[in-house]
C-alpha cells in the first residue's frame, strides 16, 4: 500500500480514528473521501481540509451501501483504497439483555455486515486498478475481549477473521488486504470520556505510528503499534489468560464509569 497518489474512501471518516487517517493520507497529497451519517460532521472535516471530499452512507443499510458504491466510483473512478473504519460500540449487561438486542444488533450491523457489503459492492471496481488496497480496522479487543463490550469484541474478531480470508481468495488478484488494529485510543467511541482518558493512547500518537509502521512497510498485513502487541500476541506468547484478567479488573473500574 502506497501512502501517496491514491483516491482513498474512508468510512466513519468525520471523527476519531477515520478523521485522523483521512488528514493524514490528505496530506500526503492524496485524495480523500469521507463517508459517514452525519452529514454536519464531515462537512467541518472538509472545510478544515480544502480538496477532501464527502459523502452520505447509512453503514447499517445494504441498499444504500449499493447505490453508495455505484455513485462513488462514477465520481472516483481512481478510487483504489477504500478504508472499513466506521464502528461503534455499546456497554451490555448480558445477564439483564433487553428481549429486542436492538443495540447489539447495531453493532453487528455496522461493526462487520457494513464491512462485508461494502467492499463486495467495491470489489469489481477494485479488482480493475492497476493496484488497489481494502483496509479492515479492528481492534486489540478482537484477539482479548473487553467484558462490558462482548458483541463489538465479536464484531471486530469477526472483522480480523474475514479479512484473513479475504486476502487468501485475492491473493492472486492486484487488490491486497491490509488491517489496522488499534489499541484503546483517545476517541469519542466509547463516549465522551474516553477522548480524555489518560488510559488510552492519544489519537495524534496513533495515527503518527501507524502511518510511519504503514510507510516502512507497505506490504504488511496487519499494522499494529507498539501499545496494542501485548493484545495482539497475547495467545501467541501464552499470556491470554493473564491479559483477558486484566481486561476483566479493567472493567470493574469502566463499570462505575458515566
Amino acid at each position: 500500500m502506497n501512502l501517496k497518489d491514491n483516491t482513498i474512501l474512508i468510512t466513519g471518516g468525520g471523527s476519531g480514528i477515520g478523521r485522523g487517517l483521512a488528514e493524514a493520507f490528505h496530506a500526503l497529497g492524496n485524495k480523500v473521501i469521507i463517508a459517514g451519517r452525519r452529514e454536519a460532521l464531515l462537512t467541518e472535516v472538509t472545510d478544515a481540509n480544502p480538496g477532501m471530499a464527502s459523502a452520505v452512507l447509512d453503514i447499517t443499510d445494504a441498499a444504500a451501501i449499493r447505490a453508495f458504491a455505484a455513485e462513488v466510483v462514477a465520481h472516483h473512478p481512481e478510487l483504489n483504497i477504500v478504508i472499513n473504519n466506521a464502528g461503534i460500540t455499546t456497554r451490555e449487561d448480558l445477564r439483564h439483555a433487553p428481549e429486542g438486542l436492538e443495540k447489539a444488533e447495531a453493532v453487528v450491523t455496522t461493526n462487520i455486515l457494513g464491512p462485508i457489503r461494502l467492499t463486495a459492492a467495491l470489489l469489481p471496481h477494485l479488482l480493475q486498478q492497476e493496484q488497489a488496497t481494502v483496509v479492515n480496522v479492528t481492534s486489540g479487543l478482537a484477539f482479548v475481549p473487553f467484558p462490558l463490550g462482548p458483541t463489538y469484541c465479536a464484531s471486530k474478531a469477526a472483522l480480523h477473521s474475514y479479512s484473513e480470508s479475504l486476502r487468501w481468495q485475492l491473493r492472486d488478484t492486484p487488490v491486497r488486504v491490509m488491517e489496522i488494529i488499534p489499541p484503546y485510543v483517545q476517541t469519542e467511541l466509547g463516549g465522551p470520556h474516553q477522548a480524555v482518558d489518560p488510559r488510552a493512547m492519544p489519537l495524534r500518537d496513533f495515527i503518527a505510528e501507524t502511518m510511519a509502521l504503514i510507510q516502512s512497510r507497505p506490504d504488511a498485513k496487519e499494522i499494529c503499534v507498539e501499545r496494542v502487541l501485548d493484545l495482539r500476541m497475547a495467545e501467541a506468547k501464552g499470556r491470554y489468560d493473564a491479559a483477558f484478567q486484566g481486561l476483566c479488573d479493567l472493567s470493574l473500574s469502566f463499570a462505575q464509569a458515566p
